[in-house]
């Protein structure tokens, strides 16, 4: 049987921008992906904090070390600045691999760096 299960998670990042003329997505300082072990162009659910929304869209890299947390396109409507979002992923695997895998938790700092 194959389940899903959390894989990766940013705990209470910060949104720095919102471009609603941009194509879609939500762009991401690459250091904060790289901790969490995600990728650009992965599927993504974005919780926000402030206003209960909850979005799927996907990943673009952003500046390594630059802090960058962005919703483009239609997410831009799911947050304003400052908000507080947790960045969510998810991978399906065999049940039996499931009970002993460990997700990579994120809790970013100020600025949302590491």
């Amino acid at each position: 049987m194959q389940i899903e299960i959390l894989k990766s998670k940013i705990h209470r990042a910060a949104i720095t921008e919102a471009n609603l003329n941009y194509v879609g997505s939500l762009t991401l300082d690459e250091g904060l992906m790289e901790a969490a072990n995600l990728i650009e162009n992965e599927k993504i659910q974005i919780v926000n904090v402030n206003n209960g929304s909850r979005i799927e869209t996907y990943l673009i890299k952003g500046k390594k070390g630059s802090g960058v947390c962005c919703l483009n396109g239609p997410a831009a409507r799911h947050g304003a600045v400052g908000d507080i979002i947790i960045i969510i992923s998810y991978a399906t695997m065999d049940f039996e691999a499931a009970k002993t895998f460990k997700p990579q938790i994120v809790f970013p700092k100020e600025g949302n760096l590491l």
